[in-house]
């Protein structure tokens, strides 16, 4: 969490964006204007994201284990967060109140003088669980309506909350929670915009080196290589080509190209918490009629969908355009897709999901990856895939510089 700016290699001239102290103060006040009108007294936010998207902190702890290790209890006034004894010491150089952290485990720092909040910390609480009790104990909630996130709660964990507050209510809150984080402020749509234009820039660096003869995984150094000089984490780097190019998230290999592979992209990273997710294909040498078809007929499905896109559409009606429209313009008949986009945030996918049955309304604010990929096993793959946001009156593109079929010289 910094309020720093620095020139960045991947966009010449422009800022690197971080998330600021502002910033983080917005999104928790919007948590507690949404609070102030639920229908309970308290949330208890547990996965990374929401933990994040709360007190500014990711935990690299969390992120390795994939597990949610730290919590957040919020009220109108309070906000008290449990965490490892090992996340102490980065969490306060972060901003989290010293005086508010309940630790649990044990880690061990020395520091100068002996001074340290952190030092003093160790075997405060010996698990997860009873730190968590004791931050429900502190905020005085014994009896309570509390907010919790259930889709970061384990049995065990649940167990163990209900078993030492028999008075409190615990209501699923994980819906409510992907709910206030669906609209964007203005300062994350500002992340997401850099963070995509900066992995369609690592892209394009990456097709500015390919040629015939040139491997997979030497593609996917250049495009992690800008990703990082731009101050992301590459977090997938999917370049397969050829037949290669019609398996869905596949890792790079050491095949090398050939004269007239399909070579289909789809990157994605984070740059202060907040994903990117961009889709390109190329062929090396000029296309061939189906290869080209084929390409038109899905771009027409994002465009179409573009086309369509404001406040109120759902995602089923969004989800029956772009096939419709990738079959009408000469695609594949059937053209079969489980969805063509999802909203985008502080996880890769958020709502709504572009997909059949899908009710749920765009609102401004919201951020989406539209794409509608073809997969054919035994002959190549191909997509475009593309960030907007939402507006008052249809969407703003966020990437996007060129959505062609790239041609490499070959």
């Amino acid at each position: 969490m910094t309020d720093t700016f620095a020139s960045s290699p991947a966009s010449p001239g422009g800022p690197l964006i971080r998330v600021d102290r502002h910033l983080v103060a917005d999104r928790l006040g919007r948590l507690r204007d949404r609070l102030a009108s639920s229908d309970f007294d308290a949330v208890l936010v547990l996965s990374p994201a929401n933990v994040d998207y709360a007190t500014g902190y990711r935990s690299v702890s969390a992120a390795v284990h994939g597990t949610a290790s730290m919590g957040v209890l919020l009220t109108g006034d309070q906000l008290v967060t449990v965490g490892p004894v090992a996340d102490t010491a980065p969490a306060f150089a972060a901003g989290i109140d010293e005086s508010q952290y309940v630790a649990y485990g044990r880690f061990y720092f020395e520091s100068v003088g002996g001074t340290a909040r952190a030092t003093a910390l160790v075997d405060e609480h010996p698990d997860y669980g009873s730190a968590l009790t004791s931050a429900v104990r502190r905020a005085g909630l014994n009896r309570s309506r509390i907010g919790i996130d259930q889709a970061a709660v384990t049995s065990e964990l649940r167990l163990a909350l209900v078993g030492a507050f028999p008075d409190i209510s615990w209501v699923d809150a994980s819906d409510w929670l992907s709910d206030v984080r669906a609209q964007k402020l203005p300062g994350e749509v500002a992340i997401l915009e850099y963070a995509g234009r900066l992995a369609e820039r690592a892209i394009e660096a990456a097709i500015e080196f390919a040629r015939p003869g040139i491997s997979e995984r030497q593609l996917a150094s250049v495009v992690s290589q800008t990703m990082v000089s731009g101050g992301a984490d590459p977090r997938f780097v999917v370049v397969t080509s050829g037949e290669r190019s019609g398996f869905a998230d596949a890792l790079p290999t050491d095949r090398l190209l050939q004269k007239g592979d399909l070579l289909r992209f789809d990157v994605g990273g984070t740059v202060e918490g907040y994903w990117s997710d961009i889709g390109r294909t190329a062929v090396l040498g000029a296309p061939s009629a189906r290869q080209q078809k084929y390409y038109d007929a899905i771009r027409a499905g994002v465009d179409t969908q573009l086309e369509h896109t404001r406040p109120g559409i759902t995602g089923a009606e969004l989800f029956d355009i772009a096939v419709q429209a990738v079959q009408d313009n000469g695609g594949p008949a059937p053209y079969r897709r489980q969805h063509c986009g999802h909203g985008i945030g502080m996880s890769t996918y958020e709502p709504v999901l572009i997909r059949p049955g899908s009710q749920n309304q765009l609102r401004p604010g919201m951020v989406f990856c539209y794409e509608t990929p073809y997969y054919e096993l035994g002959w190549g793959g191909m997509m475009v895939e593309d960030t907007l946001v939402v507006t008052d009156t249809g969407y703003r593109m966020l990437t996007g510089n060129n959505r062609d079929l790239i041609v490499i010289d070959a």
